[in-house]
């Protein structure tokens, strides 16, 4: 029965990375073509917001790539010199995406500001309806990954990043239909520095949690005090010290701490249960080192107060 179950769930594992390596591929390709259609109709008529809505969609076109590259390194199999194997990849790609990003901002920034005060005519009606492609394809690509956003960093940034171009698109459409009623060119690069905006919006919380975690910072939504008190309520616990959370890779978190007891004969169950505990709020890589409450690393007083308090 056990057996089976495992079974199915390494079944449903290999189907959702199938299904991810699937979206990823469709997701690169349709935006491939895409870049290359609206670059080639904003340079034709002269659009800096298809232009840079077009230089934001080639970086998230690179994005993608580095995020599916990353995804695949992630699962091959640790070395001897990659104990870890390459799940670090995840993290890395997600922060040079964010840097690209970035990078992108600053050149549309710049351009839009030169053509603010030097405007061109541009014809609306082409932008409409090439932004309005944008907006299928994006919202689209956004829509492949929605349901495994929350599991992984690098598929929240593509689900994130695909949702914000599908919105930024939508004001594109917008502007052409304005600059096609009214003639008001200079619509074109105050989106531009409005389509900046929002990426720098959507950018800012991938940027920080790619820092955090290349850092080995504890990742977000795990809270290290609340942790500590978890392994505090397990029966024979008397304290915990040296205690470390960090990412092994965007979906994976690991700990090592040291837990004083007062029985080491009990050393066994009580390192199931603490591993048990953890495992509950996402944590699946626990290194724990066990000592006696008159033998603690962290200095006698504390462990014989921590004794008398249990």
């Amino acid at each position: 029965m056990e057996h089976s179950k495992h079974h199915q769930h390494d079944h449903h594992h290999v189907l959702e990375i199938t299904g991810l390596n699937k979206s990823f591929i469709i997701g690169i390709g349709l935006n491939i073509l895409f870049v290359i259609t609206e670059f080639g109709v904003g340079f034709y008529y002269n659009s800096l917001g298809l232009i840079s809505d077009a230089g934001h969609n080639l970086g998230d076109v690179a994005s993608l790539i580095l995020a599916m590259l990353a995804f695949r390194l992630a699962r091959m199999s640790a070395t001897s010199k990659y104990t870890y194997g390459y799940k670090k990849s995840t993290i890395l790609v997600s922060l040079l995406n964010a840097i690209i990003l970035l990078i992108a901002v600053g050149i549309i920034f710049a351009e839009s500001i030169k053509k603010l005060f030097h405007p061109f005519p541009v014809e609306g009606d082409a932008i409409a309806w090439t932004a309005g492609v944008g907006v299928l394809v994006n919202g689209l690509t956004a829509w492949l990954f929605m349901k495994d956003k929350e599991k992984d960093l690098n598929v929240k940034g593509a689900y994130l990043h695909m949702a914000a171009d599908a919105l930024v698109s939508v004001g594109v459409v917008i502007s052409g239909i304005v600059i096609s009623y009214t003639g008001w060119s200079v619509i074109d690069p105050i989106l531009g520095l409005l389509i900046a905006c929002v990426i720098i919006y959507s950018t800012w919380g991938l940027l920080h949690d790619s820092i955090r975690l290349s850092l080995d910072g504890v990742p977000i939504g795990t809270d290290s005090k609340q942790i500590e008190t978890l392994i505090l309520s397990v029966p024979e616990v008397v304290d915990c010290h040296h205690l470390h959370i960090w990412a092994i890779s965007t979906t994976e978190t690991a700990l090592t701490a040291h837990i004083v007891i007062c029985d080491l004969f009990q050393l066994e169950k009580v390192k199931r249960e603490v591993k048990r505990a953890l495992l509950r709020v996402g944590i699946q890589h626990a290194t724990l080192e066990f000592e006696h409450n008159s033998d603690c690393c962290c200095g006698e007083t504390r462990c014989q107060h921590s004794a008398h308090l249990d």
